[in-house]
């Protein structure tokens, strides 16, 4: 007679006659994996060694998910970096020296890898599979970590996303690749920015700063370029991010993205809006304008509200954050350009209060971050960044040089461009070497590095009660210079304008009290 199997549930147990299992092997989940692919794509490496250089760019020993697999593909990996043949025997071998070869399931396992398949074909497709199914696993595990943290009751919240976020960041990073290109795609590519070049009056080709003498020296803020500008404060880094960003969105209507993690987003447009209505942000915020003002006003507003300049004032915004930002950014709006302001106030995003080892590793990792995100949404970045007070302490001019970049050298050597503001005006410096022009309301952007094109200064109008920067020149004239290392000298094209000539045939009246004209002369807070 045949025994019947009863089924009965006890204490989270399953009993079938006389077999007896946990609940969460009966009911759970196994972990993406793909066991077949895996022993696929060993086997393949074993059979043509040309297969390894097409995969080892994917994969990495911790993808596979049988520790059996790690070792081999580990072993693959010495081979092929030592330029060895990569077959059966070898890899054999290889395991059996570093002891690991039981480990690896013995030569009959090894053997039985490459009888299973019969060529390489499809090896990358299958190797990304693997990485997708590595990924899950690690979003899991990510996710498992945080959950439990999250019950905690002695766990910082902040300390959490932190981490969290860092986790995620780095995933991202360490594993989705770009794949390359074929040269007939990159030569039509730069065919089509040459041609723009040529449209733009010869002004370059990359995203115009609506200063031309600046365009005709960088070319234009070419994509996937990190830029930075730095300066002492006060000397006018936040106005001359936002005259470029309000350039580009409203004289190329072409949409920008502006991350202040200084000022609130009001503060930022209303400094717009006094640039652009030529009223001082004094009289706006009291609003104690005459009714000539108020038409003054509702009449110059038009453009900068239909302008797509979009503004984020997060504080202490950290890099997974932008990045996030960004992406949402590129995505909805199709963002141009990117600035931020500024470098020192974002924080990296991982390990206690945000902080990984001291401020220089921070900073490091900041500016490597932001040149793969130029790179990664294909725009240009511009992020401002202050100067050490070694430019105060020096004598002579007191122009800034690359060394004087705070905090870091990694800023110096992840930056495509470095841009100085100088305004010689600020330290009771009444006329320029060069030519004997004026300096007073003259601002040089002085282009400390650029790994793509030439070095030189050029000349801007800084109108401190309005927080805008100008054409130096009128219509007609120029006044740059270029470091031609090839001729080793300066070329220094004087300008055509008359230096005591008035910035405004007819300016409007301000107060003594202007916050952007009093404290113009003020050293130790940063005004622009």
């Amino acid at each position: 007679m045949e025994k019947k199997q009863t089924v009965t549930k006890k204490e989270n147990k399953i009993s079938i006659g006389n077999k007896v299992a946990d609940s969460y092997l009966e009911f759970g989940k196994v972990p993406p994996q793909a066991v077949d692919l895996e022993e696929a794509v060993l086997g393949a490496l074993m059979l043509d060694k040309e297969a390894v250089a097409e995969v080892i760019d994917i994969l990495k020993p911790q993808v596979f998910y049988k520790t059996a697999h790690q070792k081999i593909f580990e072993a693959i990996l010495r081979l092929f970096e030592g330029d060895m043949d990569v077959d059966i025997l070898t890899v054999t071998n290889e395991l059996k020296n570093s002891g690991e070869l039981e480990m690896a399931g013995g030569p009959y396992y090894i053997t039985m890898l490459t009888s299973r398949i019969s060529s390489t074909a499809h090896i990358e497709y299958h190797a990304r599979i693997l990485l997708q199914k590595y990924i899950q696993r690690e979003l899991i595990k990510i996710s498992s970590d945080i959950i439990k943290d999250a019950y905690e009751d002695t766990t910082d919240v902040f300390d959490l996303l932190d981490k969290a976020e860092q986790e995620l960041f780095n995933m991202s990073d360490t594993n989705i690749r770009r794949n390359y290109m074929s040269m007939s795609s990159l030569v039509k590519q730069a065919i089509e920015n040459i041609e723009t070049a040529s449209k733009n009056e010869g002004l370059g080709s990359g995203i115009l700063s609506g200063f031309p003498d600046l365009d005709r020296i960088t070319s234009g803020w070419q994509k996937s370029d990190l830029i930075i500008l730095a300066a002492r404060p006060a000397m006018g880094k936040t106005a001359f991010a936002l005259s470029m960003a309000r350039n580009i969105a409203v004289d190329f209507n072409k949409p920008v993205a502006v991350f202040s993690l200084e000022m609130s987003a009001v503060q930022l447009v209303t400094r717009l809006i006094s640039s652009e209505t030529e009223l001082s942000a004094d009289k706006l915020k009291r609003g104690d304008l005459k009714s000539y003002e108020w038409q003054q006003l509702n009449t110059k507003i038009n453009k900068l509200a239909d302008a797509k300049i979009f503004i984020d004032d997060t504080p202490a915004l950290s890099v997974f954050e932008l990045r996030a930002k960004c992406r949402r950014l590129k995505q909805q709006h199709d963002i141009q350009m990117v600035f931020i302001d500024y470098l020192q106030l974002m924080t990296v995003g991982g390990g206690k209060d945000g902080k990984i080892g001291n401020r220089e590793n921070e900073i490091s990792t900041i500016s490597r971050s932001l040149k793969a995100l130029a790179k990664e949404l294909d725009v240009p970045v511009l992020a401002l960044s202050q100067l050490s007070r070694a430019v105060e302490t020096r004598g002579g001019s007191k122009k800034p040089i690359l060394s004087d970049l705070r905090e870091s050298g990694a800023i110096e050597q992840d930056a495509d461009l470095v841009l100085f503001i100088y305004r010689a005006e600020y330290y009771k410096i009444d006329t320029f070497d060069e030519d004997n022009a004026s300096t007073k309301g003259v601002a040089e952007i002085i282009i400390a590095k650029h790994r793509n094109g030439p070095v030189g200064e050029v000349r801007l109008r800084f109108i401190s009660q309005f927080a805008r920067f100008e054409d130096y020149n009128q219509p007609g004239g120029s006044s740059f210079q270029i470091d031609d290392p090839s001729a080793g000298m300066a070329t220094v094209i004087p300008s055509r304008m008359n230096d005591e000539e008035s910035l405004n045939d007819n300016p409007p009246p301000y107060d003594s009290e202007d916050p952007f004209l009093g404290n113009e002369t003020s050293p130790g807070t940063d005004q622009f």
